[in-house]
């Protein structure tokens, strides 16, 4: 009966423990507002260290994996780009950088994101008003490395200047 206790004892222990820690892929409202908080910040240095040729700054917020994606879709010029990989991600932008050298006007900080968490991951949306190409609206996938937001896919599809 005795080698009976510690076992009961230790199955109680992990049963309180279990019951305790809630599920990785739960925030708490608090959680989703300081995890918001963040991603927004990510995605807006992000568009800003592009807008102003940072290439080394622009790095940092994307994930170097065979798995990014970046696409862009432009109504405005019929034109369209898509980059698979991390490899293709950062030739493209190099080779835009050394074509477009002169800084773009940064567009406004966008605060109103739907941002919507699972896992490690988190899935954003938003409109963007670009004042050199016009309205923009974006998906970013984002994936926290290292206790960081990072960028694993970026959609973009440009609408145009209205006339």
């Amino acid at each position: 009966m005795r080698n009976d206790i510690p076992v009961t004892g230790l199955l109680i222990f992990c049963l309180i423990m279990l019951s305790c820690n809630k599920p990785t892929n739960e925030l708490t409202e608090s959680d989703v507002k300081s995890e918001s908080v963040l991603i927004k910040k990510t995605v807006n240095d992000e568009t800003k260290a592009a807008f102003q040729r940072e290439y080394e700054q622009w790095s940092e917020f994307w994930v170097h994996e065979n798995y990014v994606t970046k696409t862009y879709i432009n109504f405005g010029d019929s034109s369209m780009s898509e980059n698979i990989g991390w490899s293709e991600i950062d030739s493209f932008i190099k080779e835009f950088f050394v074509l477009n050298p002169d800084p773009d006007s940064v567009p406004v900080v966008i605060n109103d994101m739907d941002i919507r968490f699972f896992g490690n991951g988190a899935l954003v949306n938003f409109e963007q008003h670009d004042p050199e190409r016009g309205l923009k609206r974006e998906s970013r996938l984002m994936e926290k490395i290292d206790g960081k937001w990072k960028i694993a896919g970026m959609h973009t599809t440009i609408y145009g200047l209205k006339h």
